[in-house]
């Protein structure tokens, strides 16, 4: 029986998992716990390895080849040390990479979690057998992992892929600190933030709203809210996923002009909603992308769904050992 695996280490600011996977990823264990962010990075960290070192005392420590580790940025993955992530208060410059070496006497690696999840759609997903790939979260915000040349481009320190940075309008929602930008209109909390804008609009102006039951549900409403709204086909809540959907290919349109990919894949948000974004979001991208880029390029949802975590991390475990070998 194959008794090589690798462990992948999911940290969120809600969140962690261990995850021991074959190269196949046939997922040989799995345990997970609330981060408690609010406990700092030693109470997280030591659970990790506790429960790390539960899985590989299962497996045998002798068929372990290397770990992957995925955590939001901002992460330095060449010194393999975490710097301060928003959602993570107090970890700050944490040497995550060289606590699990020193604990395992394994290669380990560390991406933060748009080049993580690029990797595992890239590697398992949606981007099988690609060369040129963008993936975009499209989730509580807008972050991108790129693969060019067949290979994961990070940048000269790791920033490459925040395209919810770029602004896209004068004004607009919020994020990034930017009114405007690809965050602002493509991401849970930017279209929470249009929908509140519209709503507030309409309302003034004397318009019936039947997304909501009354004025105090604004502050409250959610991307669910409106996705369940538009299946039901609640006028506004369709021109808000249009608005969103236009943006959307405004923000891909840059990406391909400047990229020239093959396949772009969109997560989340995307994959769930697809019927409403899709058309406003292609028809955008016919208007403004160049067509020769833009004839080679698809755009596709993501394959992995709530999986993507867990192939994420142990994706980064297997392409860091597989580039490790080959230099």
């Amino acid at each position: 029986m194959e008794s090589k695996y690798y462990l992948g280490i999911d940290i969120g600011g809600t969140k962690c998992a261990v995850i021991a996977a074959r190269e196949s990823m046939e997922i040989l264990n799995k345990k997970g716990f609330p981060t408690e962010a609010g406990n700092g990075p030693l109470h997280a960290i030591n659970l990790l390895l506790q429960n790390a070192k539960l899985i590989t005392g299962k497996l045998g420590m002798q068929g372990l080849q290397s770990i992957g580790i995925s955590c939001g940025g901002p992460l330095d993955s060449k010194l393999g040390v975490v710097q301060s992530p928003p959602n993570l208060p107090g970890w700050d410059n944490i040497p995550i990479v060289k606590i699990f070496e020193d604990a395992f006497n394994v290669p380990a690696y560390l991406q933060n979690d748009a080049n993580a999840c690029a990797l595992a759609e890239w590697k398992f997903g949606a981007g099988k057998g690609c060369d040129n790939m963008i993936f975009l979260t499209f989730g509580t915000g807008m972050g991108a992992g790129i693969i060019a040349d067949g290979r994961l481009y990070s940048g000269t320190n790791d920033l490459a892929g925040e395209v919810g940075h770029i602004r896209l309008a004068e004004d607009g929602p919020e994020a990034y600190g930017k009114k405007g930008s690809f965050e602002g209109f493509c991401s849970g909390t930017g279209i929470a933030k249009t929908a509140k804008s519209i709503i507030s609009k309409k309302l003034a102006a004397g318009e019936t709203v039947t997304l909501i039951n009354n004025v105090t549900d604004i502050d409250n409403i959610t991307t669910k809210d409106i996705a369940d709204a538009a299946s039901k086909g609640d006028k506004t809540a369709l021109e808000i996923f249009e608005l969103s959907g236009r943006y959307l290919g405004k923000g891909l349109s840059i990406l391909i002009d400047i990229l020239n990919p093959q396949l772009i894949v969109i997560g989340s948000i995307y994959a769930r909603c697809r019927q409403f974004l899709e058309a406003p979001c292609m028809e955008t991208i016919r208007q403004e992308a160049l067509e020769p880029a833009r004839l080679v390029c698809r755009v596709v949802p993501a394959a992995l769904g709530e999986q993507v975590g867990d192939y994420a991390s142990i994706s980064v475990a297997i392409v860091g050992i597989r580039s490790k070998n080959n230099n």
